[in-house]
């Protein structure tokens, strides 16, 4: 049974009464970020009852020291932690002596959390009656702010319902953090200082080998029924926290309020000796402005957001809930301000997985943020990679490949392999061809060729490197074959000649072959400054060749499709729909060594190939290749139900796209895996993006111009998205009976629907029936 506590609401996600049991879960759903940092959605009074503390600072890691019993040349040293940062938002309340826990109050009623998507804000409202009778109504609400992204802000209201009382507010900064997960239960922080400055405070701390120096901070104030108090409070500090104590007699019916700014100031943007300084600065400012001129700016700022993000559902509130809540997420995660920065698969939202990058980025998230961004954006998460192109070759260099091959890690947080199972960081190789495809995309989406010379040729050399260095010559095939790989499906491992790996491996030759002798005319200096840096020469470009016009593809003449290797037809077939639901998921139920030698795909592997290079393929070979594999599908990871949906789409299937839309919008809300509460699935919610625009929309780019082919699920009455194609924007609008396009900008259009040529004049549109 998956959750179903989460009312549905278009631009609001709204829990109502309090369950201990939900808490964790909760915390996941409702957090937030900034770009800068996140924050789990975690209770800033003290919760004596399971939760799973959270606050992090992007770009901040620690490298967990591999733990395996036997060592193998090649593994990787390290696992980077996405780590627990110091925390800010801690407010201890206490009435008349007796502490504020949810977990230990005579009752709890009308509560309510509220993660307000189109404002950018999260609330939370409750009625408690304490041990010692007194009750009490509380009003909290939390941003982080988007224009100040180093501060966020607390306004926490205590109104006493049925008496006098004292009533202690003790705001702290905690830099005794922990991380939920260590090989080692090694220590992570280093506190250098805990000092205070008026209703300042601010601890300075460092990551452990990483050498991050963080200054952790707040500025706080109180006031009765809008009077501000400020005279009477106290100081304490310990080794690690620092707390300011406020005590107010208030009469039945009064509300104190305690305003509470906070944040980090990082030494990756600032000098770190004036960390502490800077936060000085800022927090005054954040005070000076004030919570509600702040709260104010939030929601300007995130109306900036949804202006051209939005994807707008009627006629279905669950499936506008869940695109909404995916596209807020994102945008919580990665705002495309800092080059230096990714999108890690859990963003801010829990410490699972470690590193910050994936070929998820590559694969799934660059074509959300190229169309609903600046183009320089995309272009910034192109050149993340080409940061680490040296790391890539010592990566690959540790693997035994010489002369430059590159082997971009499967996790990352600086550019070397942080990810320690063998079966995945020696053999997941295909995500290097996910590096190659962004820049293809990149170049078809937005038109610009220029990051190709400047920067992205180095790393398609690197990459075609590796595969022909990765390649085998079967003497038994003639053919070249890739031996001992894991594909996108991770259930299974160590087979040979993967469809998926062996196709992207040549397609990125090809492309590479292409896009040089493409630069010999109009960027042959450029090309020349490369050749020389990278030592290429015409024989190595003609062994390249070589491999790619003889790679070996595994097919099945009786069923007519590509085998997803070798020895898939070998497998057991007996399809999904007979397992036994008591036997699902299979991850969670049955023995690893079971799995690989099951038939069951974690997601899209064959068909991941068909979804990148669809043009490649006719529509009948597509139809065939889903028919065979999507009933072996067990869709067990995030990233898989978002490209079933969209070649479902394409195939005219429906109800199944529409199926598969609403698991990957509401993954995490209905938590369909039953793990939300170790995170959010950041990274496929950019697949619920394509689902709508590639998927209902039809949207591709076909001989440089836009093209759709739109389709409308029964469930809905009309959809709209925005896309920013080459600077110019462009809306779709689609109901049951027409589609609409209409243009802002200044020059025409020509866009393709259903195969033929419209043209768009600047701020007008078109209908299509």
């Amino acid at each position: 049974m998956n959750q179903d506590y989460i009312q549905p609401n278009n631009w609001s996600i709204i829990e109502e009464g309090f369950d201990a049991e939900r808490v964790k879960s909760s915390e996941s759903i409702f957090s937030i970020g900034n770009g800068a940092m996140g924050q789990r959605a975690n209770f800033e009074e003290h919760y004596s009852g399971k939760t799973f503390q959270g606050s992090y600072i992007a770009g901040v890691y620690y490298p967990d020291k591999t733990r395996v019993g036997w060592w193998k040349n090649g593994y990787p040293e390290y696992f980077a932690k996405v780590l627990n940062a110091p925390s800010w938002i801690g407010i201890n309340v206490s009435i008349n002596g007796e502490a504020l826990d949810l977990a230990a109050c005579k009752d709890v009623s009308n509560f309510r959390r509220e993660l307000n998507m189109k404002e950018g804000w999260l609330s939370r409202s409750f009625e408690v009656t304490l041990q010692n009778s007194i009750e009490l109504k509380v009003d909290t609400k939390r941003f982080l702010s988007i224009d100040m992204d180093e501060v966020g802000a607390i306004q926490y209201n205590v109104t006493s319902l049925n008496s006098n009382a004292e009533i202690v507010f003790e705001p702290y900064l905690d830099a005794g953090i922990t991380n939920e997960d260590s090989n080692w239960d090694d220590k992570f922080w280093n506190t250098l200082s805990v000092d205070s400055e008026g209703q300042q405070a601010f601890i300075v701390s460092h990551t452990m080998k990483t050498k991050f120096h963080v200054c952790t901070a707040m500025q706080t104030q109180v006031s009765l029924n809008g009077e501000v108090l400020n005279e009477n409070y106290s100081v304490s500090k310990t080794e690690n926290t620092i707390a300011f104590q406020y005590n107010a007699k208030v009469n039945k019916g009064d509300t104190v309020t305690l305003t509470k700014f906070g944040g980090y100031t990082v030494d990756r943007n600032h000098d770190k000796n004036e960390l502490a300084a800077v936060a000085k600065k800022t927090l005054a400012q954040a005070s000076a402005l004030g919570f509600d001129t702040m709260l104010q700016q939030q929601k300007e700022a995130w109306a900036k957001i949804w202006e051209m993000a939005d994807i707008t559902i009627e006629g279905d509130v669950k499936a506008q809930q869940g695109i909404r809540f995916n596209i807020m997420q994102l945008n919580h995660t990665y705002l495309g301000k800092d080059a230096r920065l990714n999108i890690g698969p859990k963003g801010f939202t829990g410490e699972k997985y470690g590193g910050s990058t994936y070929w998820d980025t590559e694969a799934y998230c660059i074509p959300f943020y190229m169309a609903t961004k600046d183009q320089k954006v995309a272009r910034n998460l192109l050149e993340y990679r080409y940061h680490h192109l040296e790391k890539a070759i010592e990566n690959a260099e540790k693997l035994g490949f010489k002369n430059g091959a590159a082997l971009y890690p499967m996790v990352t947080m600086n550019g070397e392999e942080s990810h320690n199972e063998w079966e995945i960081t020696f053999e997941e190789i295909h995500r290097n061809g996910a590096i190659a495809f962004a820049i293809f995309n990149y170049h078809r989406f937005t038109g610009d060729f220029s990051y190709i010379p400047e920067k992205g040729l180095e790393v398609l050399i690197g990459i075609a490197r590796f595969w022909h260095q990765r390649a085998t010559f079967s003497t038994d095939k003639i053919k070249y074959v890739i031996l001992g790989v894991t594909g996108p499906n991770e259930y299974e491992n160590n087979v040979n000649n993967n469809f998926y790996t062996n196709y992207i491996a040549q397609w990125c030759i090809n492309y590479t072959l292409e896009t040089i002798s493409k630069m010999e005319g109009s960027f042959a200096d450029d090309l020349t400054r490369i050749l020389e840096k990278t030592n290429l020469s015409e024989d190595e470009l003609s062994l390249w060749a070589q491999v790619a016009n003889n790679m070996y593809l595994p097919f099945s003449e009786e069923h007519q499709i590509y085998l997803q290797q070798d020895g898939f037809l070998d497998k057991e077939l007996i399809t999904v729909k007979d397992l036994p639901k008591s036997e699902r998921p299979i991850n969670q139920k049955w023995s690893w060594d079971r799995i690989l030698r099951s038939p069951y795909i974690k997601q899209a592997d064959t068909l991941q190939g068909f979804y990148f290079f669809e043009e490649q393929f006719s529509l009948e070979e597509l139809e065939r290749h889903f028919d065979f594999y999507e009933p072996f599908t067990v869709h067990e990871s995030s990233l898989s139900p978002c490209v079933h949906s969209i070649q479902a789409a394409k195939l005219g299937r429906m109800e199944q796209a529409y199926q598969f839309y609403l698991r990957t919008s509401r993954l995490d809300l209905d938590d369909y895996n039953h793990e939300v509460e170790e995170g959010l699935h950041i990274t496929s919610m950019a697949g619920t993006w394509m689902s709508i625009v590639e998927g209902f929309g039809g949207m591709r780019v076909v001989d440089n111009k836009l093209s759709f082919e739109p389709k409308i699920p029964e469930q809905w009455d009309a959809y709209s998205f925005k896309i920013n194609f080459r600077n110019q924007i462009l809306k779709i609008s689609v109901s049951k009976k027409e589609s609409n396009f209409e243009l802002e900008g200044d020059a025409a259009m020509d866009i393709l629907v259903n195969g033929k040529e419209v043209l768009i004049k600047p701020q007008s549109s078109v209908t299509v029936e």
